[in-house]
């Protein structure tokens, strides 16, 4: 494992003075006191792989479904022996302890699957966005050093045009069908008509002719030796081994890998499990349509679901309907999602609202929680919504707000069980009392190692144990804490982090394009939206048609929700007097 002293927030830069012998300590911790009834304020994490709470699950649960995918229901027992002959597989290729395995998987069995067999094999799970494009999987797996990919048959082709420049060494591919019942894998190829398919598509004799491409079912089928079946061979796995590079943006435009212990993650999913204490083991049903490869999905989506023996509906994209529907059929009680989703969700559900009666707890993440998504969803369900905060360095739950009438709109809650947290003064490093504004920083079991092979960004992440999270926050009298302002220029659209610089970038390289700054907007729906500002070079005038290809050529290199949905052209751009542009001005003109 590389040296775990290695992460810097995305702010960092922003600090010019970084303080190294200051230690902000809170001098009381008045959350603790508006704690519901039955939150636990300490935690007994165990020095043990993440991987137990699956063994705890399958032993004590057996016969409980883990995850139900349209309809076909897989239980514990089933999903931890296929983990387990994942686990095989992969060690039968080689992988050993500390390897890295990349994941670019949507909600779909597959996932929990590969991510757990990885785990059980003590290699370092890498789970990757599917829809990247192959500038951005080429870069995480390339710094990652990534030697195995699991990803979809339908976007392999990306991956077999960036394969020479990552240390890829097998790849094996899946298909959502795999799981699904007979008739609709039968229909599943009728879904794909119109949708817009990559070139040269994955055969079986390229597979065939190829010794490091696997197709993943046949990997999932018993091994057996004399009628009893193979399990992979011991790894000794401890708490502080490292379990998962959870890529996160960055102001520079690359996206840095979070180093996550087992420990780091166990905590959190203990951490949000016991938040919730009127959750009772083994009778629960998660809607998981938040992706898993985000650490939000993966920790409230998924890790708590398994710690507490939960039944997951998996949904491997959000529809508005298509969650309606999946509600109303299986009555789920917990739906983690953000935002946009419970106004859509709501949207979808006017003709029938008695449809989301079952939800009880919901906690909302990755963007500001407004007061009336707030009321009409608890009006709708009778149950509870509720904002919290973190970050993937954090695992990525650090606060929360109770789910109880405790609950003030504005917050983003209390911190959780183990999490310390406090307001410093950016500059000299000192803390603030309650009510004046800084920066938030927190500690914890949850708070990753560092930042892979970044010992420099990691050295101003941190300081003197506290990590600093770039957001401009307060805290009230009553340890509730609030954010003024969040990550400098970052842009948070539908739940996603969006980094201005990486967008620019690629808006420069652009032939018609002298100066590009992008800022994020207000939008009712998004929450926030991408906007970009363009200065054209000479000789090119602003047009639709220009202003199209500008579009199409951001698609071509970024992801969707990183696509600029405004363009401007301007004839300059406002700037500081040292020619920095002003972003915040931009934002202002809008």
């Amino acid at each position: 494992m590389s040296d775990p002293s290695l992460i810097h927030n995305t702010q960092a830069e922003q600090h010019s003075i970084k303080p190294t012998n200051v230690d902000p300590v809170m001098p009381s911790y008045p959350w603790l006191h508006h704690y519901d009834a039955g939150v636990p304020r300490q935690l007994d994490i165990p020095e043990r792989s993440l991987t137990s709470i699956l063994d705890n699950a399958a032993k004590n649960y057996p016969h409980q479904t883990a995850f139900i995918y349209y309809g076909n229901r897989i239980s514990y027992a089933q999903f931890s022996n296929l983990a387990n002959r994942f686990a095989i597989e992969l060690q039968r290729l080689g992988v050993q302890k500390g390897d890295r395995v990349a994941i670019a998987l949507p909600n779909i069995p597959q996932f929990p699957i590969a991510f757990f067999g990885t785990l059980r094999v003590g290699a370092v799970a890498v789970p990757t966005n599917p829809l990247y494009t192959e500038r951005e999987m080429q870069h995480q797996l390339a710094d990652s050093g990534a030697k195995v990919l699991v990803v979809l048959d339908r976007f392999y082709p990306i991956v077999r045009n960036i394969r020479q420049q990552t240390s890829l060494e097998q790849i094996i591919v899946t298909s959502p069908a795999d799981f699904l019942p007979p008739l609709l894998q039968k229909l599943y190829p009728l879904s794909l008509r119109g949708t817009k398919q990559p070139q040269l598509p994955l055969t079986k004799r390229e597979v065939a002719q190829d010794p490091g491409l696997h197709f993943m079912q046949p990997f999932l089928k018993s091994r057996t030796k004399g009628g009893i079946e193979l399990f992979h061979l011991p790894v000794h796995i401890q708490g502080n081994d490292l379990a998962i590079l959870q890529y996160t943006g960055g102001t520079t435009g690359l996206s840095k890998g979070a180093m996550l212990t087992h420990r780091n993650v166990l905590a959190n999913a203990m951490q949000t499990r016991y938040w919730v204490p009127r959750v009772k083991d083994g009778t629960e049903i998660t809607l998981c349509v938040t992706p898993l490869f985000h650490a939000y999905g993966l920790t409230v989506g998924m890790n708590l679901s398994i710690l507490a023996a939960a039944t997951m509906v998996l949904l491997p994209q959000f529809k508005a309907k298509d969650v309606l529907e999946a509600v109303h059929r299986y009555h789920p009680s917990m739906f983690p999602g953000i935002p946009t989703m419970y106004v859509a969700i709501m949207r979808e559900a006017e003709k029938h609202p008695e449809y989301l009666k079952s939800v009880k707890y919901c906690i909302s993440g990755a963007s500001p929680l407004a007061a009336k998504i707030q009321a009409d969803f608890e009006k709708i369900t009778s149950g509870k919504l509720v904002e919290g905060y973190g970050l993937s360095e954090a695992a990525p739950v650090t606060h929360c707000n109770p789910l109880s009438d405790q609950c003030r709109n504005g917050s983003i809650g209390l911190p959780v069980p183990d999490v310390e947290a406090a307001i410093i003064n950016s500059i000299t490093g000192t803390s603030l009392p309650a009510g004046e504004v800084g920066e938030i920083v927190v500690k914890g079991p949850n708070i990753m190692q560092g930042y892979w092979q970044r010992t420099t960004e990691t050295q101003e992440m941190f300081i003197n144990g506290w990590m600093r999270t770039g957001d401009i926050g307060k805290m009230d009298e009553d340890g509730f804490f609030y954010v003024v302002e969040r990550a400098k220029d970052m842009i948070i659209a539908s739940g996603f982090n969006v980094y201005p610089r990486e967008i620019e970038e690629v808006l420069f390289q652009h032939p018609a394009i002298a100066e590009a700054a992008v800022a994020g907007v207000p939008d009712s729906y998004r929450g926030e939206t991408v906007a970009a500002f363009i200065v054209l070079k000479e000789g090119f005038t602003p047009s639709e048609k220009l202003e199209q290809e500008i579009v199409l050529f951001c698609k071509q290199q970024l992801a969707a929700y990183k696509v600029p949905k405004r363009l401007e052209f301007r004839d300059q751009l406002p700037k500081s007097i040292i020619g920095k542009v002003l972003r915040r001005e931009l934002r202002k003109q809008t």
